[in-house]
């Protein structure tokens, strides 16, 4: 499994959950469109919480660009808000829930096919904000994204980026689910590649889920101030309530809105 192409892999695993139409892969209907053309801009980067409407003031005629964060959600809001976007994502299925929504609204936005760790297609200083719903889970280094999403933008440009609690990972939620029952399983960092036994990592190649890996707050919080961002706003959120017992105990996710000086 370790020779597997991760970036190429989980491409073709969200295009599957894109046609699958997962909660990541439902567009947004007209009427939150509609809401974000009069100024009323609800946009999520977790599962329940939108972003404050302070962090959003002022995004009409910003160059925005939407990572990894396909799916008819985020990038169509932000164009009917009024900003110029730009929505980078690996799978070309929830691109193309981008241009549905462009298309059903009379939006106008630009689609790239592309991995978050790369964004050399964009020169230096090209964006005054980048909007990063949850998804760095599935890349093995989130320092790479964080120094990427700094390099192209301009200063005083700003990243608001959604990620999960490193604390998610430390349960099997698929036994959880299924006894009612939270026990600790994995170590932390958790990793796919690490982690599991090699019968379970067969089957995530086999049924094409996506690879995901779980990042430690030095390096989802700790990095972004390497990298040379200043956290400015920060909140937590649940996931969908049916979706892990963890809920009944811990924020499952956290935004964090930083600025590039």
């Amino acid at each position: 499994m370790n020779k597997i192409n991760i970036s190429k892999h989980n491409s073709a695993a969200w295009d599957e959950e894109s046609i699958e139409g997962s909660e990541w892969c439902t567009p947004v209907d007209g009427e939150i469109i509609a809401r974000a053309k009069r100024g009323e801009v609800l946009l999520k980067l977790t599962p329940n919480k939108y972003v404050p409407d302070a962090w959003l003031d002022g995004v009409r005629g910003k160059d925005v660009l939407c990572l990894a964060s396909g799916g008819g959600q985020q990038a169509p809001v932000l164009a009917a808000a009024g900003a110029s976007v730009t929505s980078l994502d690996v799978s070309k299925e929830q691109l193309a829930r981008d241009e549905f929504v462009a298309q059903r609204d009379g939006l106008t936005l630009r689609t790239i096919k592309g991995d978050m760790s790369d964004l050399s297609v964009f020169a230096d200083e090209n964006f005054d904000l980048v909007v990063h719903a949850v998804s760095n889970i599935y890349v093995p280094d989130v320092n790479i994204v964080w120094k990427e999403c700094y390099r192209v933008l301009r200063p005083g440009g700003e990243l608001f980026a959604g990620f999960m609690n490193p604390s998610f990972f430390l349960f099997n939620h698929k036994k959880s689910e299924e006894c009612g029952i939270l026990t600790v399983e994995y170590k932390l960092p958790y990793s796919d590649f690490e982690s599991l036994d090699e019968e379970r990592r067969r089957q995530i190649i086999d049924d094409q889920v996506p690879i995901v890996f779980s990042h430690s707050l030095d390096d989802q919080i700790g990095g972004q101030i390497e990298a040379g961002f200043v956290i400015t706003g920060f909140y937590e959120d649940w996931w969908s309530d049916e979706a892990t017992p963890l809920n009944e105990y811990s924020p499952t996710t956290i935004v964090t809105r930083a600025v590039k000086p």
